[in-house]
């Protein structure tokens, strides 16, 4: 049965086992998510932007996923526009040495890029890191225990217990920040459908206060007219409009009859201009006294053109005078 030459079999050799699946390495695993894009799985570069549900990306492929959404992965579909990711403001840790990585150096993978700026605890995955969604700043999830104040350490900004992002989070968390997602999307459409009705109800005021001054002002300037009409009627008439009511009211015995003034109209003879007389039919140039008599003599309604044999210069014609 072989075994020639001293050789000792085992017993995986000889029994067929079940091979178990292969297991990952989580240190690994860790290191790659927290150093890298979750749609290009590039390293982070540039500016380091989380969603709501706790995931790290860079900016820039964010940017490039929204304008070509064939490139969205489905793990980042809830996506839709830029206010559904944050601004990362992270403290940068004074230890790190980046540089370029060699095939025959050893890689420490456990320093990180990134620290908490409380405790001082390297952002590597070993530890819980969280962000407060209002302003951005990351700090682990001890620092938050330890100070239970709901004020940001970093920038003292105060916030509840809803606005509090896990980064990357595992299985129960990431159940927790899907819940927290909805509810933060719920509310933001709550607020602005308020804001919008309150938009629309100050312009449906505004404008029904200025259709009402509107017709205050029409009527106003209705009464000012009748009014500037009483006053020329009077002052036609000889009267002051501003003296009518010292004077004492005439009242005749026994008539209850009101005197109304008279309104003279535009072409009558108490207003008519002197210079227009002579454009009448009746005027006559022989009876006007300012007149001279070279002036007369010109016209055939004078003494001379009438007792004139020959006809009048203006119409003669030697053929028929």
């Amino acid at each position: 049965m072989g075994c020639d030459g001293g050789t000792i079999p085992k017993r995986d050799e000889l029994i067929k086992v079940k091979k178990r699946p292969e297991q990952k390495d989580k240190a690994s695993e860790l290191s790659f998510k927290w150093c890298h894009c979750a749609i290009t799985q590039q390293k982070l570069q540039g500016h380091i932007v989380a969603c709501m549900l706790g995931r790290l990306y860079s900016k820039d492929s964010v940017i490039e996923a929204l304008l070509d959404r064939t490139k969205m992965p489905e793990h980042a579909a809830h996506i839709k526009t830029l206010k559904d990711i944050k601004d990362l403001t992270l403290t940068v840790n004074s230890a790190f040495k980046g540089g370029a990585e060699t095939g025959d150096g050893y890689i420490d993978r456990q320093t990180s890029q990134y620290i908490c700026p409380t405790t001082g605890i390297e952002m590597n995955g070993k530890f819980k890191f969280c962000f407060v969604w209002k302003c951005g700043c990351v700090v682990s999830e001890r620092a938050l225990k330890e100070v239970r104040d709901n004020i940001c350490h970093k920038c003292q900004t105060t916030y509840s217990e809803e606005d509090i992002v896990i980064l990357n989070p595992e299985k129960d968390d990431l159940d927790l920040m899907t819940v927290r997602m909805e509810a933060r999307q719920a509310r933001l459409k709550a607020e602005k459908k308020a804001k919008k009705s309150a938009k629309t109800s100050t312009a449906t005021s505004v404008s029904s206060s200025e259709q009402t001054n509107g017709v205050n002002g029409a009527v106003q300037s209705t009464s000012t007219s009748s009014n500037g009409v009483n006053e020329s009627v009077e002052s036609r008439n000889g009267e002051d409009p501003s003296t009518k009511d010292l004077k004492p009211k005439k009242e005749e015995a026994g008539s209850s009859k009101r005197k109304t003034a008279k309104i003279l109209p535009s072409g009558s003879k108490e207003i008519e201009d002197p210079a227009f007389k002579k454009a009448k039919s009746s005027y006559s140039v022989a009876n006007d006294g300012n007149a001279s008599k070279v002036y007369k003599s010109l016209f055939t309604s004078s003494d001379k053109a009438k007792t004139k044999s020959s006809a009048h210069w203006i119409t003669y014609n030697p053929f028929y005078n």
